[in-house]
């Protein structure tokens, strides 16, 4: 079980101030700023690193719950969602949305299918594929897990109004173009053969969307 976050001494400075961090201005500049200005900035910040904090032991608490690991929560999330919508769900779709091999995804289904979430049945209009599909019974538990966390998600950004929620997202957009710069050549099947940790996924917050 992850420890509780300790919390941070108000008199200490925060790592996310670049007055602390980069007193020169080396990286971080900050001309026409006042302190107030930058104490406003490090307040966003401080916030975004709560929320990734909370969010870290939400998804662990769910892939615990569940007793299973982040790239089978993910997996699940998709087929749940698909179902919602009255699609068919392959294992060519859980490859291609997961971004994994064939040989990984027949193992990762291998191993859903053997903990009683998902079965496999001959697909409606294909008879070369198979069609997946996530068990009652892992579904309510997803709806108890994730799908209560997704709703209070959702409730926070309901209480914004329509311009703040404007600035919200358009502040999130800019912050996930900030990667440009680094080296996204990396390899995301890499350790789905042994997924049963409980890594943080924090880019499948919108998934949740799927399990109502």
């Amino acid at each position: 079980m992850s420890p509780e976050p300790v919390p941070r001494d108000q008199n200490e400075p925060s790592m996310m101030d670049p007055r602390v961090m980069d007193p020169e201005q080396e990286i971080v500049r900050r001309a026409g700023m006042d302190d107030a200005d930058v104490d406003q900035v490090v307040g966003v910040l401080e916030a975004l690193r709560r929320w990734r904090e909370t969010e870290r032991r939400m998804s662990e608490a769910s892939q615990r719950y569940m007793k299973l690991g982040d790239t089978d929560m993910r997996a699940l999330r998709f087929v749940i969602a698909m179902q919602n919508h009255g699609r068919v769900v392959t294992p060519g779709a859980i490859a291609e949305h997961l971004g994994i091999t064939t040989a990984s995804t027949t193992k990762l289904i291998d191993r859903l299918a053997a903990g009683d979430h998902v079965r496999r049945f001959p697909h409606p209009s294909d008879r070369r594929s198979l069609a997946i599909e996530v068990t009652e019974e892992t579904r309510r538990a997803a709806r108890e897990s994730v799908g209560r966390s997704h709703a209070r998600r959702f409730d926070a950004a309901a209480r914004l109004t329509a311009d703040e929620r404007e600035i919200v997202t358009r502040f999130l957009d800019d912050l996930a173009g900030t990667d440009t710069d680094t080296d996204t050549d990396t390899d995301t099947d890499t350790d789905t053969d042994t997924d049963t940790g409980a890594g943080a996924d924090t880019d499948d917050a919108a998934e949740g969307s799927g399990i109502h």
